[in-house]
């Protein structure tokens, strides 16, 4: 095990540097090849240089593309071709009225880019991509308004060529692989729930039997969830969490493994239950199966009709269950199941999939949806608004640069500092790592397509391939992005600059990108930053009391004093917390330095003792004659106890209060000993 002093200093090893060769993609690829290739191909051939921004307003179509439905990606690539439009023409424009006049309303322009992240992915999407757009306007003026007419028309061209080939001539769905992944472990769950219903009618199933259904199809059930989860944090990973699809992707798995959670306790217990209860059990399992497959195909095709009839099966087999005793355990864990399939079931009706609704479906005014964000992050604690100052900020100087010295290339420092800083340091750090290194092995290869390629028509044809090489790994790995685009904006620029070596492009490129990575980098650490060491204690204290909030709501279900609802709703402000606090240790950990590394050390303890304590908590839950056991007094006590010393922990007291005598359950006993590591960490947090 590494000491603290080498966790506390950023090395290459543990960079959050991701290499994911599963997220390849050709269609993607080839549908960006295609849309820039082309019209690259009839800028050549027809001379017209206006189509090289409309190849420009292709490729970043096709990069703002946010994947889901049809319906919510068309106003997303429409709003970006339209502001790109109108960016392209103004700024050009203003770039003619001087420095004075062009510099302050840029640096405004890339604060509004960046801030308008806090809308959500797809704006961020956005955003970034407009800067771009915004950066290069001002680099090249446009001396007159049909000059700038022709531009934006061209950039509209080019962004409706992408949009026609996204939406038309060659889709592309980004999320349905893991849409169909999601979708098969709920068929897969179908079959383990036909296998138990064959058991259950039989009677007279042997040890042997049920030794080989719980082998066979509890494996293959497993493995469907694991390959699920794969594919949808690769996806997430590639297409940002921000998304409703990706929140609905999570939520699906997750329902998933808890009704596989419960089919296993179900068929445990079908073993030895009395004949009545078998024939209850049998009516709803028959009902069961055809629910997950409903659902299953749901989750592929959105069909609206999916909702009726799930929802009809679901009320009967919680008709089925009423004829059984409260009390029985049979009654709660096919409860439990059931209440997992009403949650499936109710991400599948239609008004939940539409963005910019409520928890009921109904439509939030756009005002509303416009105005609380903004309201929310006007507030200088707010990471959005600093880090948008902070790019603004920075990137004032290098646009002052560009408008004064004037080199072709020189916008390349601007766009490299404007996109590489990210909110929190350890991000901006890896990003300009991963840039500068792909910028560079990009030149190379660029300047070598350029000794092959030598006429207009040779480069053209050769864009292609990169375009295709570019957006097949554009989701693979960052730097790899940026080492296979490099050679496609170099051989792009060598098209309206012919008299320019390739060596010199991707040496300027280079250099320029490098610079700007450093100027990044720099900013991030100095201007208001947001010390991820800092902020590791009160994260710590908020994980603490998130988790108190679970214990609580846990034992209190055990005693019938609180509802299901009430515990999902803490188990996930738990589990959200934990996941807050871990990205947080990873961001500390990459800060320069060897500060407050106890400190770290402390959050890492309190990390792993948080997830056992949720561990033993959802052990206990599949125990629920506990409260039916004269365990009532036992349960209240140890209940008290958790919830007070975990919420002095979260307050910053380390004296926990005396623990219960006499016996408790196993579960009980090791959260209290997970309590007191917990005691013992914080002590070195202060």
């Amino acid at each position: 095990m590494r000491s603290a002093s080498r966790l506390a200093a950023p090395d290459l090893a543990r960079l959050p540097i991701v290499v994911n060769p599963r997220a390849i993609s050709l269609a993607e690829a080839v549908r960006a090849g295609l849309s820039v290739a082309v019209i690259i191909a009839l800028s050549q051939y027809l001379a017209l240089p206006a189509l090289r921004e409309a190849a420009l307003a292709a490729l970043l179509t096709c990069l703002c593309d946010p994947g889901g439905p049809i319906r919510r990606r068309v106003p997303v690539l429409a709003s970006f071709a339209l502001i790109g439009a109108a960016v392209t023409a103004v700024y050009g424009l203003l770039r003619e009225l001087g420095p004075v006049v062009a510099l302050p309303l840029g640096v405004f322009g890339l604060f509004c880019s960046s801030f308008v992240r806090i809308y959500g992915q797809a704006p961020l999407q956005v955003g970034a991509l407009l800067s771009t757009v915004q950066i290069l306007s001002l680099d090249r003026g446009d001396p007159s308004l049909t000059q700038a007419a022709i531009l934006a028309a061209a950039f509209i061209g080019g962004a409706v060529w992408a949009i026609l080939l996204t939406m038309v001539i060659w889709r592309v769905y980004p999320f349905l692989p893991a849409r169909r992944a999601v979708a098969e472990t709920y068929r897969r769950l179908s079959e383990l729930v036909r296998d138990l219903h064959v058991l259950v009618r039989a009677r007279a199933a042997s040890d042997a039997d049920w030794a080989a259904h719980a082998r066979i199809h509890r494996r293959a059930a497993r493995d469907a969830i694991e390959a699920a989860q794969t594919m949808v944090m690769d996806t997430l990973r590639s297409r940002g969490a921000a998304s409703n699809r990706g929140a609905q992707a999570v939520i699906r798995i997750e329902t998933a493994e808890q009704i596989f959670g419960g089919l296993i306790a179900l068929s445990d217990l079908l073993e030895q239950v009395s004949p009545p209860e078998r024939r209850i059990a049998e009516r709803v399992l028959r009902r069961m199966r055809p629910v997950l497959l409903i659902l299953a195909r749901g989750m592929i095709t959105d069909d609206p009709d999916v909702a009726g009839r799930a929802n009809r099966a679901i009320d009967a087999i919680e008709a089925d269950l009423r004829e059984l005793p409260v009390k029985t355990p049979l009654r709660a864990v096919t409860s439990r199941i059931t209440d997992r399939l009403r949650i499936a079931h109710t991400l599948a009706v239609p008004a939940n999939l539409a963005p910019g609704t409520d928890a009921a479906g109904r439509s939030i005014p756009l005002r509303q949806r416009v105005i609380r964000p903004l309201a929310a992050n006007l507030d200088w604690k707010s990471p959005a608004l600093r880090h948008a100052l902070r790019t603004a900020v920075t990137a004032a100087g290098p646009l002052a640069f560009t408008m004064v010295w004037f080199n072709p290339y020189d916008h390349w420092l601007t766009i490299t500092v404007v996109a590489t800083m990210q909110p929190f340091f350890s991000l901006t750090y890896t990003r300009a790592i991963e840039r500068v290194l792909g910028t560079a092995v990009g030149g190379l290869v660029a300047a070598g397509v350029g000794l092959v390629c030598t006429s207009p028509l040779s480069i053209a044809a050769a864009m292609f391939p990169l375009a295709m090489l570019a957006f097949a790994v554009r989701t693979v790995s960052f730097g790899l992005f940026m080492m296979a685009l490099t050679p496609l904006v170099v051989l792009l620029v060598e098209t309206g600059s012919p008299g320019a070596g390739e060596w010199t492009i991707a040496g300027f490129r280079a250099a320029f990108t490098t610079i700007g990575g450093v100027l990044a980098v720099a900013a991030n650490f100095l201007l208001w930053p947001s010390r991820e060491p800092d902020l590791v204690a009160p994260e710590v204290k908020r994980a603490i009391a998130a988790h108190a909030g679970y214990a609580e709501a846990g034992v209190s279900l055990l005693l019938g004093e609180t509802s299901q609802t009430a515990l999902d709703q803490a188990r996930r402000v738990a589990g959200v917390s934990t996941n807050s606090l871990e990205a947080l240790i990873t961001r500390a950990l990459l800060e320069p330095g060897k500060k407050r590394r106890d400190a770290l050390e402390a959050a890492m303890v309190v990390d792993a003792a948080l997830r056992r304590c949720a561990g033993r908590l959802a052990t206990l839950q599949h125990d629920p004659a506990l409260a039916a056991t004269g365990a009532a007094r036992m349960l209240r006590t140890w209940r008290d106890w958790i919830s007070a010393a975990m919420r002095m922990l979260a307050s910053g007291g380390t004296d926990l209060p005396p623990r219960p005598d006499g016996e408790a359950h196993d579960a009980l006993t090791r959260i209290s000993r997970q309590i007191d590591l917990l005691a013992g960490a914080m002590g070195r947090l202060r």
